[in-house]
């Protein structure tokens, strides 16, 4: 027989206080518990991102090039120029508490309301045509933006982009600078990659202004863990993308102008800009 002593050292004897405080105690601690597993079990409006995937836009997707340009001589190009996209659960996907916290202590997760990753009140299907529309527009601007750079006469030189599986406009600035890449390179006749694989993300606009865009973090692991070691940020997210993954050198950028001298001072092994 054990028996059992209240805080000042005398027995506690059945139905004293302390036993019926106790028990009080473990009986109110029972709909806590109940509480906490709802709340854990309750959806949340929260979107879980994670690093996803990047593409060469230098290169081809599923059979057929990225960039397709007719109407002016195209240069064989080395080197890669890699657009990086997060992945992000879709809006109709419930989100936990559990995925949450885990996604709050995760450097390679980001929680967002979802309202800030999707448009509200639209469907999957509805988003995935809005993001497509959105990847279309952003197509026009990178190749207006490309062009005007270079001089060229838009009514006589012909670009085709195709990219399957991702929307959205934060691929305009990679775009772009495919586009100057096969068409002038570094503009002495080397590659404006020189020969690196640079990966990079932003929005472009026709003028060449390059803009903010999500998950620019995120983004950086991915291009790192698929071999980049130079990535292209919009200055305004320096500090979101810092620190850097290992071996990933940052260069902010502001607009295609800049962006193009940035690659062809690195190409030539001149100083360039950091985040």
């Amino acid at each position: 027989m054990i028996t059992r002593l209240s805080p000042d050292g005398t027995p506690v004897r059945p139905g004293s206080p302390s036993r019926v405080r106790a028990r009080v105690l473990a009986l109110s601690a029972v709909p806590l518990v109940v509480l906490l597993a709802v709340v854990g079990l309750a959806p949340l409006p929260y979107s879980v991102a994670r690093p996803g995937q990047t593409t060469d836009v230098l290169g081809s997707d599923r059979g057929g090039e990225v960039i397709s340009i007719t109407g002016a001589p195209v240069r064989r190009t080395t080197g890669q120029l890699r657009m990086a996209a997060i992945q992000a659960t879709g809006p109709q996907v419930t989100v936990r508490w559990g995925e949450v916290i885990d996604g709050w202590f995760r450097t390679d997760r980001a929680v967002m309301p979802k309202d800030a990753v999707f448009p509200a009140g639209m469907s999957d299907a509805e988003i995935a045509r809005h993001n497509l529309a959105d990847m279309k527009t952003s197509q026009r601007a990178a190749t207006a933006a490309a062009l005007g750079l270079l001089g060229k006469d838009p009514g006589r030189v012909k670009v085709e982009l195709r990219l399957d599986g991702v929307g959205g406009p934060s691929a305009g600035l990679m775009f772009s600078l495919g586009i100057v890449d096969k068409l002038d390179g570094d503009g002495s006749g080397g590659d404006l990659t020189g020969g690196r694989s640079i990966a990079g993300t932003g929005t472009i606009d026709a003028d060449g202004t390059v803009g903010a865009v999500g998950g620019a973090a995120l983004k950086t692991q991915a291009a790192r863990r698929d071999g980049a070691s130079v990535f292209l940020v919009p200055k305004a997210e320096c500090a979101a993308v810092r620190p850097a993954p290992e071996g990933l050198r940052l260069v902010p950028v502001t607009t295609l102008k800049s962006a193009v001298q940035a690659l062809r001072a690195l190409a030539k092994g001149g100083s360039v800009p950091s985040c």
